[in-house]
């Protein structure tokens, strides 16, 4: 599994300058602070969407912490999970989900 922020978080954060992302081997509970993004804005937290292992890291965002803007979807992921339970994904919102609650006044 794949995890980064959508377009509407990259928006909302704005010029993103510095990722700390996690270590490579090391396993998170769902809801746990796992990297953080620095824009130009505040510091926040990225946490595990489900519980898992960080199976790899995007060796480029270090380097280029501007991917997260400029392709949140493609170039500028943050990490995959590996060892995740399958029935965590089920709790999470699908994209179609995802954009009629930030059309909502819920969010």
């Amino acid at each position: 599994m794949t995890v980064g922020i959508s377009d509407h978080a990259q928006k909302e954060i704005t010029d993103v300058v510095f990722v700390e992302l996690p270590k490579v081997g090391k396993d998170y509970k769902a809801g746990e602070s796992v990297a953080v993004v620095e824009s130009v804005k505040a510091a926040f937290d990225i946490y595990a969407p489900i519980g898992g292992k960080i199976k790899k890291v995007n060796a480029d965002i270090p380097r280029n912490p501007a991917l997260v803007n400029a392709s949140p979807y493609e170039q500028g992921w943050l990490f995959t999970l590996e060892n995740f339970n399958a029935d965590e994904l089920k709790k999470l919102m699908t994209h179609q989900d995802y954009q009629k609650f930030l059309e909502s006044d819920e969010h």
